[in-house]
């Protein structure tokens, strides 16, 4: 199966079923699937081949979602990147992954030229509510236009696309931030997201009767997935762009009767800061999901009191594999630190630095085994080695997590801690590397240091240690502007903390875990 027929067979089962609601617009799941086809046929028109990769930079809109299925419907390899990304960070994507076409905002206009303007693999350039003005000269000759959405749909025909793919072939990159502070694509297979989605949406008992809040970003993994699996089953799903007030987010769920609430720790700190929340009449919440980083025990305790009825599940993932595992909501009682048990069709193990199996209580990385275990990075052969390896079974490959875990005897993981420096902020990772950098473009850093320090909202805050150089009179909020200019809002720190010196080991090294125990010494 390959992901683009969940969508297929929801619009021929349900075709005039309302599949997304995204503020005042609502389409149906024939309405999707029509304009899917519509755009796969254009993008094939603008040399789209099999393979290729499309990059997507667009808010959570229908725009989003139908471009990710047409990409597919084309066999190409749809790229959802954040519509903050600044265009360094996007023009050192376009040029790793090399995409044929990009979709983007009009509002990201500069942005936008100045990525392409650097990227002479982009061949077709779609732009949603509006068109960037004049072509885009390239840097190394030549120039591009943008075409408008309205005209690329009408450019493409109606009537489904023919199909080359198969389940092996590549669905999606996903790119994550790497230890070298360049974020790596993870290389999704169909068959990797199809697994993932079956599996999720079997332990979760997804119905089409299901309407589900999307208030995370499409460029996130958990965001895009409740996408992929509202449509595997016939769902419903209420996309918002961002949660400002969380009070907003309650009345739209009491609107559209609500069923199920994908959420990170920072969304659920912030509806547990309403005032009454517990009054909130919201009896059609059946589950409540959470990942990103573990709920204090506490926040979990608020939610189950204010939502009596729905069944909270924690869990656990990375991109590398989208989904590890899941507690199942009747042992939240009994183990609430606990992230649960493998997801079905997937096995787990916690081993030493040898590759030996450890028992019960015995701390170790945990490692995952299952078909949706990605391909690896793209075109990093040195990184997948590292975190790819091979299994129990000849021809297999394993994932290697970095994490360290222990497993009690009946099968239920504990989180201990990151064998890395990736930093978890409100759901996503955070490189301290590329944070760092930024830092380093400051005319007046000598050295700056980057740790993720415990945050009950945030899961982690990004914490900056930064040597000023000597008779500088850079303050914090110097850094604050310099860092929101030059990242994404979510890598941003929240701490900053000048300083003298930094402590280094005897080569030079930064000891960064001396300065994370400083950190959360200081609170």
């Amino acid at each position: 199966m390959l992901v683009h027929e969940f969508l297929e067979q929801s619009a021929a089962r349900y075709p005039t079923k309302t599949a997304l609601v995204c503020g005042n617009r609502r389409l149906s799941y024939g309405e999707i699937d029509a304009q899917a086809d519509r755009l796969a046929s254009s993008l094939r028109r603008a040399g789209v081949c099999r393979g290729d990769r499309v990059v997507i930079t667009l808010p959570n809109t229908p725009e989003a979602v139908v471009s990710l299925f047409a990409a597919l419907k084309a066999d190409a390899v749809f790229v959802m990147v954040n519509p903050t990304t600044k265009a360094d960070k996007l023009g050192y994507i376009l040029a790793n992954c090399r995409p044929t076409a990009l979709i983007a905002d009009a509002r990201q206009a500069v942005v936008v030229e100045q990525a392409v303007a650097v990227s002479p693999s982009v061949r077709c350039l779609v732009v949603v509510g509006g068109a960037i003005v004049g072509p885009v000269t390239r840097e190394h000759g030549g120039s591009i236009a943008g075409v408008s959405w309205a005209d690329a749909l009408a450019d493409g025909d109606e009537g489904r696309p023919p199909r080359r793919a198969i389940d092996l072939d590549l669905a999606a990159l996903i790119y994550t931030s790497g230890s070298t502070g360049r974020p790596k694509g993870v290389m999704a297979t169909h068959l990797n997201m199809v697994t993932a989605a079956t599996s999720i949406t079997t332990y979760l008992e997804a119905v089409p009767e299901d309407v589900v809040i999307d208030a995370l970003p499409l460029s996130f993994d958990y965001g895009l997935y409740q996408v992929l699996m509202a449509s595997r089953v016939g769902a419903t799903l209420v996309l918002e762009r961002r949660v400002a007030y969380p009070q907003m987010l309650v009345d739209r769920m009491a609107q559209e009767g609500v069923t199920g609430l994908p959420g990170v720790p920072t969304l659920f700190a912030l509806l547990l800061q309403l005032s009454g929340l517990e009054r909130c009449h919201l009896p059609q919440l059946r589950y409540i999901t959470n990942t990103g980083a573990a709920l204090p025990v506490e926040h979990i305790r608020r939610l189950r009191a204010a939502f009596p009825h729905a069944r909270l599940y924690s869990m656990y993932g990375l991109t590398e594999c989208k989904r590890v595992s899941y507690l199942p909501p009747e042992e939240v009682d009994r183990r609430p630190r606990s992230v649960g048990i493998a997801m079905p069709n997937t096995e787990v193990w916690v081993e030493d630095a040898g590759g030996n199996r450890l028992g019960p209580g015995q701390v170790g990385e945990l490692v995952v085994r299952g078909a949706h275990v990605t391909r690896g990075y793209w075109e990093d052969p040195e990184a997948t080695m590292r975190a790819f390896g091979p299994g129990p079974f000849p021809g297999e490959t394993v994932l290697h997590t970095g994490d360290l875990f222990t497993m009690d005897a009946d099968g239920f993981l504990y989180f201990v801690g990151r064998q890395d420096d990736i930093i978890k902020t409100r759901g996503e990772k955070v490189s301290p590397r590329e944070v760092e950098n930024v830092l380093y473009g400051l005319p007046e850093t000598a050295e700056a240091a980057v740790v993720g320090v415990p945050d009950p909202v945030l899961g982690e805050a990004i914490k900056a240690y930064i040597v000023p150089l000597n008779g500088s009179n850079l303050t914090e909020q110097d850094v604050i502007r310099h860092c929101r200019i030059h990242l994404e809002d979510h890598m941003v720190p929240t701490q900053i903390e000048f300083c003298i010196e930094l402590p280094k080991t005897d080569s030079g090294k930064i000891r960064k875990a001396e300065l994370r125990r400083e950190a959360q010494h200081t609170g």
